[in-house]
């Protein structure tokens, strides 16, 4: 098989994008020639924003900031199977903490048994960012609370949308 060596794909949930994950994709957008983020369904958990509502987020940030070389797709089903059918091998994956190393190891293993010309590079998020993932941003938007510094700011709005709930948010 003859991969596509400057292709690296994002695979996640981003429900919704936060700050950490754009941190990942602006770096890995200097790296490799085309980043792909995919927008995936997690079978494992509850998504609060449909698909088109991330891939709309996500194509609002990839404006933002002129990412010529990013793209955004969707794909429902196993990672490999998409990476199979375009003809990649190399995959991004953030990691914030050893719960994430546990899982990700997991992941790892499991994909390059099922193909084994998988590659998978780890991003750790910028110091800022390590912390935050996108089940804590809906818990404080859940409860009112100001999300504004761990999102970027062109999709703030859509989550105040999503959960009603404008009257702590500055």
């Amino acid at each position: 098989m003859r991969e596509n060596k400057n292709i690296i794909v994002y695979p996640g949930s981003f429900d919704p994008p936060t700050n950490g994950h754009v941190d990942l994709i602006l770096r890995a957008a200097k790296i490799f020639d085309k980043v792909i983020i995919l927008v995936m369904t997690n079978i494992n958990k509850k998504s609060t924003f449909s698909i088109k509502e991330r891939l709309e987020m996500l194509d609002t940030i990839v404006k933002k900031y002129e990412l010529k070389n990013v793209v955004v797709d969707k794909y429902t089903g196993l990672l490999v199977d998409y990476i199979r059918k375009h003809n990649i091998n190399l995959v991004l994956r953030g990691l914030r903490a050893v719960s994430d190393f546990e899982y990700e190891f997991q992941m790892v293993l499991t994909n390059r048994k099922m193909f084994h010309d998988i590659e998978t590079v780890y991003f750790l998020p910028d110091i800022n960012w390590i912390y935050i993932s996108s089940s804590l941003v809906k818990e404080i938007a859940k409860f009112g609370g100001d999300v504004s510094c761990f999102v970027p700011k062109e999709i703030v709005e859509v989550i105040k949308r999503k959960f009603n709930k404008n009257k702590k948010w500055k």
